[in-house]
């Protein structure tokens, strides 16, 4: 706070006018107000004031300025002390505390700028991003169940009455231009915050399906449904991660696109936004054809590829050799160079693959023996035309490819009459054995060890990893949006909810705890959230909104993450029973001296309401009055009322007059003190 001096005009005559005046922010940045109109000062008076309203503390600045040389007390009802607003305050928290960390605030208020909506979009984008992190829901459930039981209102100074699902529609709508700028923000970020280097990027492809028709939307559709949602139109999501598993980058395509035609459309973006870096591409055998090779060649791209199975039959010589370097127990790898030396082939052989590989051999192959039995059961007991039986021997084969090669099935007509025959294939049972637990990858690197190459392309791993979590604890299926822009925009923000939790992830493995966010998150969220409200017996409520104290287990997480929780909120936009501008309330610990504690308010007059903050504050003895003689559970809650301004000192007619009026009226009381 300060002073300020404005002159007027008053019967021919320039005049100074005071004004304490306070600074505080915006949407659109800082703003002053006045909190009073002084009048004509004089020169003490005008020192006086200026040395109250210099210190640090705003608390400190409007209780300096209490005229306490007559304190005037009243008492407190301790039996109507009670507890309001109970909420859920740790996950928002938190989440809010991450977002600050990436700088997601400023951001998005410098590219969503406050126009002539209510509540900024920027803030509304915060609401969708917070919710999708701790409680995924639909925008619907978010407007009428969730923000009103978590203390987001609280921490983002949006009311309840001011979210619902229309207004959170529309921030999608407003959120979804600005992914580009989005992206490059959070690569930037990241880089600085954990030091992340993106020469090596890991990418993949997985599928989310819809709830309805989408008629309107022409990328849903039916496709490959990784969910097994063959029943419903999807979209498909490619996914561009970093080595460690930080988000880089995403794009959105047809349901029924190809993973491999997708290669050359996300290399081309990643180049267009960031340059032609001397990057390695890591990719499944999904995304492996010589067309995406020649072109990953042409652009300058190194890669490690994997292959389709199918691909080791070119190398049944160099399964059967020796040679094989061990990465550890249970795997194996080697090296085999091409001739041309433009490319390197690695064999890897897994135990732990082999072992599942086998067991899934076995169980189809029982699956089709017993399928034939029945058919040729079938067959043998009632006649049947050999094309629908060749037609249910499809079905089977179909059903149980893994093991389909190992059955050569002859289907006879003898008379009209269909007759099965079938025998199993040795050949196929020899080369099951040799390549169980083996994969080739591919590579156009070719002065990196076949164990390097190796653990390179196992990070891919981070990638389905990051899928599994979209689809389990961010809950991104299904979608329940029909428009093509509200699905894009509802991905953007489980992509934006994801990088908090990747970032919460690496803070917690910089702090010790290991990679568990979901574990911290679950129980940092257990935080609650209160309302004190002590009642006085002249009628004016204190009202302070406090945060419970962390278990012992929380607290050491919050230790280690290096943050600290706030001992209480601002209570925003709350109206004053009358026209006192000072409140302290003193109280006691189970009528113990030695625990009295001060509940300090200062209520600032704004927009005509009242805004309320308090600070709590320990005192050495229970009454100001060392000859009290009143019992100690009378003065166990008193409360201090006294005008902001005193009027024998600052003389101001107008406001004079109205601090004679909301006076307290408890002289005897405050006599016997």
């Amino acid at each position: 706070m300060y002073l300020r001096k404005c002159r007027r005009k008053v019967s021919g005559q320039i005049k100074d006018y005071w004004q304490l005046v306070e600074n505080y922010r915006t949407q659109r940045g800082p703003r002053q107000r006045v909190v009073a109109h002084l009048g004509a000062m004089d020169e003490p008076g005008r020192i006086g004031l200026k040395e109250a309203a210099s210190g640090n503390d705003d608390h400190i600045h409007q209780s300096s300025l209490f005229d306490n040389s007559k304190p005037r007390w009243a008492e407190v009802d301790t039996s109507r002390v009670k507890v309001e607003r109970t909420k859920y305050f740790g996950g928002a928290w938190l989440g809010l505390q991450v977002l600050e960390k990436l700088g997601l605030t400023e951001f998005l208020d410098s590219v969503m700028p406050r126009g002539r909506e209510d509540i900024p979009w920027s803030m509304m984008s915060l609401v969708l991003v917070l919710s999708r992190l701790c409680d995924p829901s639909s925008e619907l459930r978010i407007a009428e169940h969730l923000y009103e039981r978590t203390a987001l209102g609280d921490l983002l100074g949006v009311p309840v009455g001011k979210v619902n699902d229309d207004r959170l529609y529309r921030a999608l709508d407003a959120l979804l231009p600005h992914k580009t700028e989005l992206e490059k923000h959070l690569k930037e970020r990241l880089g600085e915050l954990f030091e992340i280097e993106y020469d090596l990027l890991l990418y993949d492809v997985t599928s989310t399906y819809f709830e309805g028709q989408c008629a309107s939307n022409e990328q849903a559709k039916r496709g490959y449904s990784r969910d097994h949602r063959g029943d419903c139109k999807q979209v498909c999501i490619a996914l561009v991660v970093s080595k460690c598993g930080m988000p880089f980058a995403y794009e959105i395509f047809d349901g029924n696109r190809h993973d491999s035609t997708t290669v050359e459309e996300i290399v081309t973006s990643i180049q267009s936004k960031y340059g032609s870096a001397d990057r390695i591409w890591v990719m499944d055998r999904g995304m492996t054809s010589e067309d995406n090779i020649e072109f990953l060649k042409e652009n300058g791209q190194r890669y490690i590829l994997g292959t389709p199975k199918a691909s080791l039959r070119g190398f049944e010589r160099e399964l059967l050799d020796d040679g094989w370097d061990t990465v550890h127990e249970g795997l194996e790898v080697k090296l085999c160079p091409c001739p041309d030396g433009a490319e390197t082939f690695i064999l890897c052989r897994s135990a732990q693959r082999r072992e599942k590989e086998k067991a899934m051999h076995e169980r189809f192959e029982k699956r089709i023996e017993v399928g034939l039995e029945k058919i040729a059961a079938g067959c043998a007991k009632k006649r049947q035309k050999p094309i629908a039986v060749a037609q249910r021997v499809g079905e089977l084969l179909g059903a149980n490819t893994r093991a389909a090669g190992l059955f050569d099935v002859e289907i006879k007509d003898v008379d009209g009459r269909a007759e099965l025959v079938w025998s199993k294939v040795d050949a196929w049972r020899d080369w099951s054995a040799l390549s169980e637990g083996c994969y080739l990858l591919r590579s156009n690197i070719t002065d990196w060890t076949a164990e390097d190459l190796w653990k390179a392309y196992i990070q891919l791993t981070q990638a389905e990893a990051a899928f599994r979590i979209h689809k389990s604890d961010l809950s991104i299926r299904p979608i329940w949006h029909q428009k093509k822009e509200r699905v894009q925009a509802h991905i953007m923000v489980c992509f934006l909810a994801f990088v908090l939790w990747k970032t919460l992830g690496q803070m917690c493995r910089t702090a010790g705890l290991g990679d568990e966010p979901r574990k911290v998150l679950d129980e940092i969220s257990q935080i609650q959230m209160v309302d004190v409200v002590m009642p006085t017996k002249s009628g004016v409520n204190i009202r302070r909104r406090c945060v419970a104290q962390p278990t012992k287990h929380q607290a050491i997480l919050l230790q280690k993450l290096g943050l600290t929780l706030p001992t209480h909120l601002k209570v925003h936009d709350m109206k004053c029973s009358g026209k006192i501008r000072g409140l302290r309330a003193d109280f006691t610990l189970n009528n113990d001296p030695q625990t009295l504690v001060t509940a300090e308010v200062g209520l600032n007059l704004s927009s005509n309401r009242y805004r309320q903050e308090i600070t709590g504050r320990r005192h050495q003895h229970a009454c100001p009055s060392r000859t009290c003689t009143q019992p100690r559970r009378s003065c166990a809650f008193r409360l201090l009322a006294s005008s902001l301004w005193n009027p024998a000192t600052y003389p101001n007619p107008k406001m004079s007059s109205h601090l004679e009026k909301e006076r307290y009226g408890a002289r005897g009381r405050q006599e016997q003190h």
